[in-house]
C-alpha cells in the first residue's frame, strides 16, 4: 500500500479523498493556485504546494508541475479527483513514466472511452445498445444535415471529445441545423481543442441513469447499482438520487451487466461510471462512459456502504477486487444535492465573495461533502460548486424528507447560494412523484414564479423601528448632563442610554 498520495485537485473532493486516505494511514499532498493559498484542503493535507496563478491552465492543470511536486514530496500515487487532468490520457501516461501511479484506468480506457466516436464503435462491438446516430464524426454540414433528416428532427449534435454539455445543440428544425452545427463545432473546439462533431437522434423526455462499476487489474468488474441524474439545468446535473423510481427490476439487472461488458470492453481499472439514456418505453440506450470518480458517487456510498475512493485506491495499488456482483447489495434510497455559490434569482450567475457565516446540517443519515469553511472565500477563478449535501433513508419519501430537513439547517451568510432553489425542487409534484425527465427543471423555470421572501413586511417593519430607536437613543444620550445627571431636555441617565445604545448594537 503507498504511504504519501498527492491529491492533483481542490475543494470538496480534495478533501473528500483525503479524508479516505487518512481513514488508511497515508499521508497527503495537496497542490493549489495562489488564489487557493487558505483552501480547506490546503489546510487538511499533510504537506501543500503552489503549482502557480489562479488560472486553471497556469497551476492544476500543470501536468508537468504536479509531477514534479509528486517527485518532491515522494509521493507515490496521484489522486485526479474528478474534471482538471482526471480524464487526461497523456497525463496518466507521464505519472506510469515518471514512476508514479495514476490513481484511475489505463491511458488507453481513458482516449478510448474520451473520444465520444471510438466509444460507440467500440460499445457498438460489444454488443452495447446505442442511440442511433453516426459512427464517425461528420465534417460537412450538408452531409450532417442529409444524416439528420434521415434520422427524423429532433437531432442532436455533440461533439466527440466533449462532456458536461459543451458543444451540444439540440435541432428541432431542419431550417434551424447550419448554425447550430457550425455553433456546436466552435464551441466543441474552444472546450476541448477539438471541434469534431457527430449527429445522434434525440431521444423524448429521456431520464439520465447511469451505472456505477469497479474494476480491477486482473479482469473483475462488478457495478454498484445505479444513480438516477436527471435533474439538470444546461446539462448540468443539480440533484441526483438513487434508486432510480421508474426502475424496473429486470432493466436494472440487464443495464448493470452491460455497464460491466463496456468495461470489459476496454480493459477498464478502477472506479468508472457507464451513463445511459433511459426512454418513456423503459428501453435504454448507451450515452458515454465517465473513467474517473463522479460527482454524485455519496450516494451509492450512502446505499452500499462502500468507500469508491478506498477501492480506487487499494485497486491501484494492486489488489483484487475481493468481491463478486452476488456480495454487493443495497439499502435504502440516497439523494444528493449540489450546493452553488450562485443565485438562482439573477439567471442562476455565480456569486463569488467571503463566507460570513457557514451553519451545516447534520444528524441522522445526512453527509456534507464540503469544500469551504466559515470566514474562508469563495473566488471567481473556478466552478461554483461548494459542498454537496447527501441524505439516507429506508425508503425514497424518506431520503426526501430528510434532504428537505437538512436544507432547512443549512445556513450560508455572505454569498447567494442555491439551497432554497433545490427546496423548491424537492417540494415540485414531479419530483415528488417521480415522474420527471431531463427536460424538468428547463420547462419548470420557464414558468416559475420567482418566490416572494417569507416575513418580507415583517423585516422591513423592524428595521424601520430599530432605526427609530437608534435615533430616540441618540436624542437622549445628547441630552444627558455631565456626571451622568439628567440635562436640560429631562434625558435619562447617561448609563441607561448607554446600555439602550449596546442593545441595539450600536
Amino acid at each position: 500500500m503507498f504511504e504519501k498520495v498527492l491529491i492533483a485537485n481542490r475543494g470538496e473532493i480534495a478533501v473528500r479523498v483525503m479524508r479516505s486516505l487518512r481513514e488508511m494511514g497515508i499521508a497527503t499532498v495537496a497542490v493549489y493556485s495562489e488564489a487557493d493559498r487558505q483552501a480547506l484542503h490546503v489546510r487538511m493535507a499533510d504537506e501543500a504546494y503552489c503549482v502557480g496563478p489562479a488560472p486553471s491552465a497556469e497551476s492544476y492543470l500543470r501536468a508537468d508541475v504536479i509531477l514534479e511536486v509528486a517527485k518532491k514530496s515522494g509521493a507515490e500515487a496521484i489522486h485526479p479527483g474528478y474534471g482538471f487532468l482526471s480524464e487526461n490520457a497523456d497525463f496518466a501516461r507521464a505519472c506510469e513514466a515518471a514512476g508514479i501511479t495514476f490513481i484511475g484506468p489505463r491511458p488507453y480506457a481513458i482516449e478510448a472511452m474520451g473520444e465520444k466516436t471510438r466509444a460507440r464503435q467500440l460499445m457498438e462491438k460489444a454488443g452495447v445498445p446505442l442511440v442511433p446516430g453516426t459512427k464517425d464524426a461528420v465534417e460537412d454540414v450538408a452531409e450532417a444535415q442529409a444524416i439528420a433528416e434521415s434520422m427524423g428532427f429532433p437531432v442532436l449534435i455533440k461533439a466527440s471529445a466533449g462532456g458536461g454539455g459543451k458543444g451540444m445543440r439540440r435541432v428541432d428544425e431542419p431550417t434551424e441545423f447550419a448554425q447550430a452545427f457550425e455553433g456546436a463545432k466552435r464551441e466543441a473546439l474552444s472546450a476541448f481543442g477539438n471541434g469534431a462533431v457527430y449527429v445522434e437522434k434525440y431521444v423524448l423526455q429521456p431520464r439520465h441513469v447511469e451505472i456505477q462499476v469497479l474494476a480491477d487489474g486482473q479482469g473483475n468488474v462488478v457495478h454498484l447499482f445505479e444513480r438516477d441524474c436527471s435533474v439538470q439545468r444546461r446539462h448540468q446535473k443539480i440533484i441526483e438520487e438513487t434508486p432510480c423510481p421508474v426502475l424496473k427490476e429486470e432493466t436494472r439487472q440487464r443495464m448493470g451487466q452491460v455497464a460491466c461488458e463496456a468495461a470489459r470492453a476496454v480493459d477498464y481499472v478502477g472506479a468508472g461510471t457507464v451513463e445511459f439514456l433511459l426512454d418513456a418505453q423503459g428501453d435504454f440506450y448507451f450515452l458515454e462512459m465517465n473513467t474517473r470518480l463522479q460527482v454524485e458517487h455519496p450516494i451509492t456510498e450512502m446505499i452500499t456502504g462502500m468507500d469508491l475512493v478506498r477501492w480506487q485506491v487499494r485497486i491501484a495499488a494492486g489488489e483484487r477486487l475481493d468481491l463478486s456482483q452476488d456480495d454487493i447489495t443495497r439499502r435504502g434510497a440516497a439523494v444528493e444535492c449540489r450546493i452553488y455559490a450562485e443565485d438562482p434569482e439573477n439567471n442562476f450567475m455565480p456569486s463569488p465573495g467571503p463566507l460570513h457565516v457557514l451553519k451545516t446540517p447534520s444528524g441522522p443519515g445526512v453527509r456534507e461533502d464540503g469544500g469551504v469553511y466559515e470566514g474562508g472565500e469563495v473566488t471567481v477563478h473556478y466552478d461554483p460548486m461548494i459542498a454537496k449535501l447527501i441524505t439516507w433513508g429506508e425508503d425514497r419519501q424518506h431520503a426526501i424528507e430528510r434532504m428537505r430537513r437538512a436544507l432547512k439547517e443549512y445556513v450560508v451568510g455572505g454569498i447567494a447560494t442555491n439551497i432554497a432553489f433545490h427546496r423548491e425542487v424537492l417540494d415540485h409534484p414531479d419530483f415528488v412523484s417521480g415522474d420527471y425527465s431531463t427536460d424538468f427543471v428547463p420547462r419548470w423555470l420557464k414558468e416559475r414564479q420567482k418566490p416572494v421572501p417569507k416575513f418580507e413586511l415583517d423585516a422591513e417593519l423592524v428595521a424601520v423601528l430599530s432605526a427609530h430607536r437608534r435615533e430616540e437613543s441618540l436624542q437622549q444620550s445628547a441630552a444627558v448632563g455631565p456626571g451622568g445627571a439628567k440635562g436640560a431636555a429631562g434625558g435619562s441617565s447617561r448609563w441607561k442610554a448607554l446600555g439602550r445604545m449596546r442593545a441595539l448594537g450600536r
